[in-house]
């Protein structure tokens, strides 16, 4: 499941991002790959123990907990502090999977959904799509300053070479509540039904209960804690 969460970021947020990670110093991007993505990995990055890093990191995931797409596309059951990355031109980021295990301060979390934060606005750069593959082909994701994209972390995807300007973006995974894809994408369907049901009838309506039940326990059923 692809899904776009837009308006993760306020249009103040971003700037203050930008302002931010101006200042940082940024290392190679290789230092957070695995074998076989460092082999294809292009790009500069902020040290994850950076102060500039945690800082936007909190405010990124205090953004996130109040965001109703994400929590019901991810139904994040952890969520791995933020990381920033910036493409420049001549750089980009071969095929590749992302690893299925991360460690942020000892703590061990599956990697089920990939998030991409974009920093910079399309207008910005030429290039720099992030280009998803799954079984309905491949998909290029370029998108406004502020806005996300969440996507299996099990797809393989690429980012393509940029030719002009640069590519700014935060990037995380989320350990799922439901880690299969297919479960996930059929309770954040069912969450949209719900919505659109309470919106069209009332809350308590026996068609808006009987779906809500029927969501919750699947969940119940589906769910690791």
């Amino acid at each position: 499941m692809i899904v776009q969460v837009p308006q993760v970021l306020s249009p103040e947020q971003v700037a203050h991002c930008r302002r931010t990670l101006e200042g940082a110093a940024w290392a190679d991007g290789r230092i957070t790959a695995g074998v076989q993505s460092a082999r294809a990995k292009r790009n500069l990055q902020v040290p994850e123990d950076s102060a500039e890093a945690r800082t936007l990191g909190e405010m990124i995931l205090g953004a996130l907990g109040r965001n109703e797409t994400f929590v019901s596309a991810a139904l994040p059951l952890r969520v791995f502090p933020p990381l920033f990355n910036r493409y420049d031109a001549g750089m980009g980021f071969g095929a590749h999977v992302d690893n299925a295990i991360r460690f942020a301060g000892g703590v061990r979390f599956r990697t089920d959904v990939s998030a991409t934060l974009f920093l910079s606005g399309p207008e910005d750069y030429d290039g720099g799509e992030l280009v998803i593959d799954d079984a309905y082909g491949e998909h290029a994701v370029k998108l406004a300053a502020g806005d996300m994209i969440l996507y299996p972390a099990a797809s393989l995807h690429r980012v393509e070479t940029v030719t002009r300007g640069a590519r700014w973006a935060a990037f995380f995974w989320a350990q799922s509540m439901v880690r299969d894809d297919g479960r996930r994408s059929l309770l954040y369907d069912m969450d949209r039904s719900i919505g659109q049901a309470r919106a069209a009838l009332s809350d308590d309506h026996p068609a808006v209960l009987g779906l809500t039940a029927g969501y919750h326990n699947l969940l119940r059923m589906w769910a690791e804690t």
